[in-house]
Order: C-alpha cells, then sequence, then structure tokens
C-alpha cells in the first residue's frame, strides 16, 4: 500500500496548496504534513513529521523567523484537513522541541543568537480530547522561568498516553530496584485541565 499512500497526484490542487505544496518555502514540510494525513488515514498509528534546523544560536531572528514560515501553513493544514475528514477528534497531534530558548540574546555584536533553555518553553496539543481553545500555563514576565500551572515533560507524557488510552501508571518494570513507569520514575499527572 505504500505507493498508493505517498502519491499525491490524486490530492486536489486546493489541498496541495493549502498545505503550501508548490511553494519553496513551505513544499518540503507540507508534504511531510499531507503525508501524515495519509499515514494517518491508513490507520497508521504513530506518524511524525520532522521539521529540522532548530538549534540556531545565532542570527535568531532570521533563522527562526524563516522556520516558522515553512511550518506554520503546512501545520494549519494538517490540522484543517483531519478536522474536516473528522479524524481529529481522534488524531492527537503534539507540536513542540527538545527544549526552549533562553529569553535574552546570546553573544555581542549583529548576530545574536539565543541559548538552550529547561526552564520555560512552549508546546501544543490538538485534537484527540484535547480542549480546543485552551491555554496553560505561563512563564514570568520576562520568559525565563515557567511559573503557572508548570507541567514537566514526565506529566506530559503521563497526558498524551492517557489520551491515547494507556494508564501510564499501570505498566511498570524493574530495573536496578526501580519501578520504571512509561512516564518515568518520578511522580507525574494527568494534566486533566485540558482534558475535554
Amino acid at each position: 500500500e505504500v505507493p498508493d499512500v505517498i502519491d499525491i497526484d490524486s490530492e486536489k490542487q486546493s489541498t496541495l496548496e493549502s498545505y503550501g505544496i508548490g511553494n519553496a518555502k513551505t513544499d518540503a514540510f507540507g508534504r511531510k504534513c499531507l503525508l501524515a494525513r495519509r499515514l494517518v488515514e491508513k490507520g497508521v498509528r504513530f506518524v511524525q513529521a520532522y521539521a529540522g534546523n532548530w538549534d540556531s544560536h545565532d542570527y535568531i531572528q532570521r533563522a527562526h523567523g524563516s522556520l516558522i514560515q515553512s511550518v506554520d501553513k503546512p501545520i494549519a493544514a494538517l490540522l484543517n484537513d483531519l478536522k474536516e475528514r473528522g479524524m481529529l477528534d481522534e488524531t492527537l497531534v503534539v507540536w513542540g522541541g527538545e527544549f526552549g530558548r533562553t529569553p535574552m540574546f546570546q553573544g555581542k555584536g549583529k548576530n545574536p543568537g539565543r541559548d538552550h533553555h529547561i526552564r520555560g518553553f512552549s508546546m501544543f496539543l490538538a485534537g484527540g480530547g484535547v480542549k480546543g481553545g485552551t491555554s496553560y500555563g505561563a512563564t514570568d514576565a520576562l520568559g525565563y522561568h515557567a511559573v503557572e500551572n508548570k507541567v514537566h515533560v514526565h506529566d506530559l507524557h503521563a497526558t498524551m498516553l492517557h489520551l491515547l488510552g494507556i494508564q501510564h501508571d499501570r505498566f511498570t518494570h524493574k530495573f536496578q530496584g526501580l519501578d520504571f513507569k512509561l512516564s518515568g520514575v518520578e511522580e507525574s499527572r494527568v494534566v486533566k485541565e485540558i482534558i475535554s
């Protein structure tokens, strides 16, 4: 079935345009997002659409501004397409990276960047039982520390597993005297405030 799934020639021109396919800036990631939708349609349970090269430490405004322009339209198209096809309710979409960026510039001169930052960063979840239009958590005024409704990565994993119908704390295995859960060895909770 793979050749048929990856052959996007059968898609309407309006669909291709909505994903940004044919536009130099959005074509590559647009194809990944469209392929993700087609794979989900065929019953593939886990799909990752990867947009790389976010590890900028200089020219941050130019570098990330360009990257955002390349992913924004395709992501919006994917969410709209899943919704229009009645698939968003059963498809959990997670957008995020491995870490945030410091709120202050790193380095001096005309090409300042930002360093890796673990104390406050954003992600979004859509569909799959997530309450639409909900914003949860906040940072301080500088964006340096998470200060309100903090969600640890273990909580995020527990919540995602819950949305997939898996009880994160029921599946454990012993390793070096510890009970490892799917969401780690530390305490974790399902963030029920974002679940519809």
